[in-house]
């Protein structure tokens, strides 16, 4: 019989030649702590993100906070139900035989683990695309990104990590236990068949792009509001995009540093066909580093904020001496500015207007 056809035996090929050795107290103390740490972290950071969606009614920076949100609360949920899968099998003594006979328990936890990593990463590439059409096409942005449009928009993303997830299952293909024997995921030990090397190299690709697309449009969005600052002089209005900017550079930052290894490692078991004697100890440390997105996720939402910039600006400033930025980018200003400033900077007839009319638009 194909073990790694069938559903019954699939997950249990790797139980009986395990290379990888760990001291159990350790791994128990790094499950236990991320999933208490991530889901404290997430917590907080919802609370944070409801309060301003509350307060915030403009639909720039609502769309934002809509996405910003179902990021975070994924990231809770992945927390949540991956890390009390991975604390029970620890109780368990990771006797898979015992628990999971009819490999549903490692199934579970393998859709769990490419949902909930693949879908940050696309929530994320979604914020920047959001942010990227919100700044350079600010009146496409009020009219068409609605937030109809935004719940649609996280809709499909859902549904398409999850049908990326039950894919192997859709297949006949069972998740695998890994030779640490403590999580499911793809077939990663002496992959020889092309369908299970296509599914790392899918999860892989699918990940990297999403970090691609991040950083492109961040970019494209960042030198856009430096070219219309620059241009126009203009203090106010631009002081949410700013904070928006700051935060999606930072969770770009954290996604490329911690989701990177791991995201190579899959591509490289998959484009060769043996692994080597470290592999194993090699995927755990990219797995815990991925773990470490979404801990750090939400900490971009709690300290990255304008408040909390503002302080820090005031601290740095006392302790220099020096005036470094100017204040009045922080300022409070509303949507309807914002907007009017975009879009008579991009009509044509915005070249014939000098800045004193712009200004007295502006207000």
């Amino acid at each position: 019989m194909n073990s790694s056809k069938s559903p019954g035996l699939a997950g249990f090929g790797v139980l009986k030649n395990t290379t990888c050795h760990m001291d159990k107290k350790i791994s128990v103390f790094f499950s236990i702590t991320f999933m208490t740490v991530g889901i404290l972290s997430n917590s907080l950071a919802i609370a944070i993100l409801m309060k301003a969606y509350q307060r915030f009614r403009q639909k720039s920076k609502a769309s934002f906070l809509l996405l910003a949100s179902s990021l975070v609360v994924t990231d809770l949920f992945g927390h949540l139900i991956n890390g009390a899968i991975a604390v029970f099998v620890y109780a368990s003594d990771k006797d898979w035989i015992r628990f999971n006979q009819y490999n549903i328990l490692c199934s579970v936890f393998g859709i769990c683990m490419v949902f909930f990593g693949l879908c940050p990463l696309f929530l994320g590439s979604v914020m920047a695309v959001e942010r990227c059409i919100g700044v350079t096409k600010p009146i496409f942005h009020s009219t068409k990104m609605t937030s109809r449009h935004v719940k649609m928009m996280l809709t499909m993303v859902c549904l398409f990590a999850v049908l990326i997830a039950l894919l192997p299952i859709l297949r006949f293909r069972a998740y695998q236990i890994q030779a640490s024997r403590t999580w499911c995921f793809y077939k990663t030990e002496h992959v020889e068949d092309w369908e299970d090397r296509f599914y790392l190299l899918l999860f892989s690709c699918l990940g990297l792009l999403a970090l691609a697309i991040s950083f492109l449009c961040n970019a494209v969005t960042g030198i856009t509001l430096l070219r219309v600052k620059f241009k126009s002089q203009q203090r106010q209005g631009r002081s949410h995009h700013f904070e928006m900017i700051i935060q999606l550079l930072a969770i770009m930052c954290v996604s490329c540093i911690c989701w990177s290894p791991f995201l190579v490692t899959m591509a490289r078991i998959g484009i060769n066909e043996s692994r080597s004697k470290e592999t194993c100890e090699t995927i755990l440390f990219a797995l815990r580093m991925a773990t470490w997105n979404q801990i750090l996720d939400p900490w971009v939402y709690i300290l990255l904020r304008k408040a909390v910039l503002k302080n820090l600006y005031k601290i740095t400033r006392g302790c220099c001496g020096v005036h470094i930025v100017n204040l009045h980018m922080w300022e409070l200003s509303s949507i309807k500015n914002s907007l009017k400033v975009a879009a008579i900077s991009e009509s044509p007839s915005s070249k014939q207007i000098n800045l004193q009319p712009l200004s007295s638009v502006g207000q």
